[in-house]
């Protein structure tokens, strides 16, 4: 499943032709996705204006002027893909791939803006997700209203991941994943910062001392922005909106190397354990 850095490089490489944009046609080619579409979707979409395209977790939201809030979540084979041509790609730039008029039978939504742009999603496994959701009562929808701090905020500090963290018997890993305790963080970016900070995922979240969270925190931002500078992770479905691949898996230092050399020069060998269904990678000697 994309994970914050993928969903923000979506955002961003939507955002030239949707923030500040009308929807001049929206259309719907089948009846759901991972559940049924709202009633009266398109129509409710087709000319109103984009006010503000923002990221909630592994959430994309566009807000309207109509007083609603487009929810978009990519599921986890959900891709948007941007077209334009002429001036409008010529004003949008790299943002912009050109795919011709054809669609596939996988592009369920196709929104067009006067940017003029048309933004494709594009879903073979229909997990991905649209709603309509009053932007007033947004935070307080159930698929907002149990999650955590977001983890690129100024307010994500130390002190608060030790309170969140405080008494808690299950491994830190598992509880990184925990989206009520941080939001957006997945498998791939929760081993790599517990490697960058030196703390072994097998240990208990509530036993991690306070140096080790000064730690935990910093590496936390840092490699969701090395990974957004990258344009995410691109493992099986995830492709930038102008069609290119994210490039940070070229750079994972644990993640996916099982049986590989550690980086740091320990001459200890990388290895994968299970934990809670999801694969971790981590160093068992540089990590404590």
């Amino acid at each position: 499943m994309p994970e914050l850095p993928e969903v923000e490089t979506v955002r961003l490489g939507i955002a030239p032709v949707l923030e500040g944009h009308i929807i001049t046609q929206a259309q719907t080619r089948r009846g759901d996705l991972r559940r049924p579409f709202p009633k009266d979707f398109a129509a409710r979409l087709k000319g109103h204006k984009v006010k503000r395209l923002r990221r909630r977790a592994k959430y994309i939201l566009a807000d309207l002027d109509s007083g609603e809030t487009l929810v978009i979540h990519l599921g986890m084979s959900g891709r948007m893909t941007v077209q334009a041509e002429g001036k409008a790609a010529s004003k949008i730039g790299t943002y912009v791939h050109d795919q011709g008029e054809g669609l596939s039978k996988h592009d369920h939504v196709v929104l067009e803006t006067d940017a003029p742009a048309r933004i494709l999603f594009n879903d073979h496994r229909r997990f991905g997700l649209m709603e309509l959701i009053p932007t007033e009562t947004l935070e307080k929808d159930k698929l907002f209203r149990d999650i955590g701090i977001e983890p690129l905020s100024p307010r994500f500090s130390a002190k608060h991941l030790a309170m969140s963290l405080a008494g808690k018997k299950t491994p830190i890993k598992s509880a990184l994943l925990d989206q009520r305790v941080v939001a957006g963080l997945g498998n791939i970016y929760v081993s790599e910062a517990l490697f960058r900070s030196h703390i072994s995922p097998k240990r208990l979240a509530g036993s991690l001392k306070t140096n080790e969270m000064k730690r935990l925190v910093p590496a936390i931002k840092k490699v969701l922005r090395d990974a957004i500078k990258a344009g995410g992770s691109s493992l099986r479905d995830h492709a930038r909106p102008d069609g290119a691949l994210g490039e940070f898996q070229h750079h994972f230092l644990v993640y996916d190397r099982e049986g590989k050399p550690c980086k740091l020069g320990c001459k200890d060998k990388v290895r994968r354990i299970v934990q809670a269904g999801r694969s971790t990678f981590y160093c068992p000697k540089c990590q404590k």
